[in-house]
Formats: C-alpha cells, sequence, structure tokens
C-alpha cells in the first residue's frame, strides 16, 4: 500500500513545520463499518492528509460494524462473531498502519456489544478496551472531542444542522451514512458551522441491506484547519 503522508525536506520542510505549529490540522475519517468498508476509501483518506498537511487524525465513529450482533436483523448467512471481528481486525490494521495515532469516537455499532453486556449484567471489570480487542494501542476512544472550539461527536443524536444551533458551536459528525456537507449560521454575534463527514462503507456489502431501498452513501472526509475553515473531500467513485 503507498504511503501518502508527506515527505518534505529543507525549506519545505520548515515551511510544513511552521504551518503545523500554528494550527491543528485534522483528518476527520467517516464511519467505516470494518470488515465492510470501501477498499479504496483508504487511499483516499490519505491523499487528503497529505494534500492539507493534516496534523492529526479523528476517526468519526463506527469502525467496526458487530452486524453479527445487531440490533437490525442479522443476515443468517453472513460471518459470525469470532470471524467478523478477526475480519474487522485485520481490516483496522490498515488503517493503523497509515495513522498509527489517531483519536476514534465511540459510535453506536462500536458499542454494541458493550451494550449486550451491560443487558446481561456483566460488570465494567469483564470488558477488555476498545484498543485491546481491536489491536490498535494507539488509538484514544472516546464519546466527545473538542479541538479548537470544534467539538466531534459520532451524532446519534441528529444532524450537525441542528446539533451545531442546538449547542452554539462548530461540530463535526458522522453517523449519518448519506450526508456529507458543512453549513453555516450567522447571527449578530455569533457564526458557528456544522459539518456531516460522509463514510467510507461498501454499499454493495450485506451488512447494509436494511437501507438498499434509502439513498445511496455519501463516500467522503473532511478536514478542518485551525477550527475556522472546513473542506468536505467526496472521493471519486
Amino acid at each position: 500500500m503507498k504511503d501518502f503522508r508527506p515527505r518534505l525536506r529543507g525549506n519545505k520542510l520548515k515551511a510544513f513545520e511552521n504551518i503545523t505549529k500554528k494550527e491543528q490540522r485534522v483528518l476527520v475519517i467517516g464511519d467505516l463499518h470494518e470488515p465492510f468498508s470501501l477498499d479504496e476509501y483508504l487511499n483516499h483518506c490519505a491523499e487528503v492528509y497529505a494534500k492539507y498537511n493534516c496534523n492529526r487524525v479523528v476517526f468519526i465513529g463506527d469502525v467496526i460494524d458487530s452486524h453479527y450482533s445487531s440490533y437490525h436483523e442479522s443476515d443468517p448467512d453472513g460471518m459470525g462473531a469470532g470471524e467478523e471481528l478477526e475480519f474487522a481486525i485485520e481490516r483496522l490494521s490498515r488503517w493503523y498502519k497509515m495513522f498509527p495515532k489517531a483519536d476514534v469516537l465511540i459510535g453506536n455499532h462500536d458499542r454494541i456489544i458493550s451494550r449486550k453486556a451491560f443487558s446481561a449484567g456483566v460488570p465494567k471489570a469483564w470488558i477488555k478496551s476498545f484498543s485491546e480487542v481491536l489491536e490498535v494501542p494507539n488509538w484514544n476512544f472516546i464519546d466527545r472531542l473538542v479541538i479548537d472550539d470544534v467539538q466531534y461527536i459520532h451524532g446519534e443524536g441528529g444532524t450537525a444542522h441542528t446539533k451545531c444551533r442546538a449547542d452554539m458551536m462548530n461540530t463535526v459528525q458522522g453517523h449519518l451514512h448519506t450526508q456529507c456537507y458543512t453549513q453555516w449560521f450567522v447571527g449578530a454575534n455569533f457564526k458557528v458551522f456544522g459539518t456531516q463527514v460522509g463514510c467510507g462503507i461498501d454499499f454493495d456489502k450485506y451488512a447494509f441491506a436494511y437501507a438498499k431501498r434509502g439513498k445511496k452513501p455519501a463516500i467522503g472526509c473532511a478536514v478542518v484547519m485551525g477550527g475556522k475553515t472546513v473542506v468536505n473531500e467526496l472521493m471519486e467513485l
């Protein structure tokens, strides 16, 4: 796999270092739902990371799908629990190799197993961390993250359009696979933006059969620069 991260020397390296010291440049990666993401989505995100000289990575949530244990109907001909988890770990290793340090929002699909353990009365002491199970020790799994006064959430509570206005805070979120946009709201004394990142799912996989009669997903990622400039990057399909 090609490594798209920038390799700079001399004056170009100094210029890059000056930029990165002044501001956070955050690559925001959409829902993966491994092991059911598009193969090409990793290269797209890596190219965007290099294009904008990013220096931080945020996965917006649902890095795994857990279809075998879904609250939707599971495909009886699909992979079993152990097989799907093993395949998801294998697929995530590609992302970990490219982005070895990252913040990862915990999405509703990531949370399925812990929710079922809770319902079954299993105490937290018996449960391994996400980073242990998924073999990504340097990834930081969290429910909410704030960088440069921008909040990053998975987004189960609604759209970025409504959330940024409700909280009066710049908001970046995923969860809604068919939406990819940045919208600004400007008042007399404020301005805030709401960004939907898009996703990286392979819509043809059986895990998304529940959405087959709906809209196709928006395959994309986003970059937030200094908490003030946002770019949505849709992938060419």
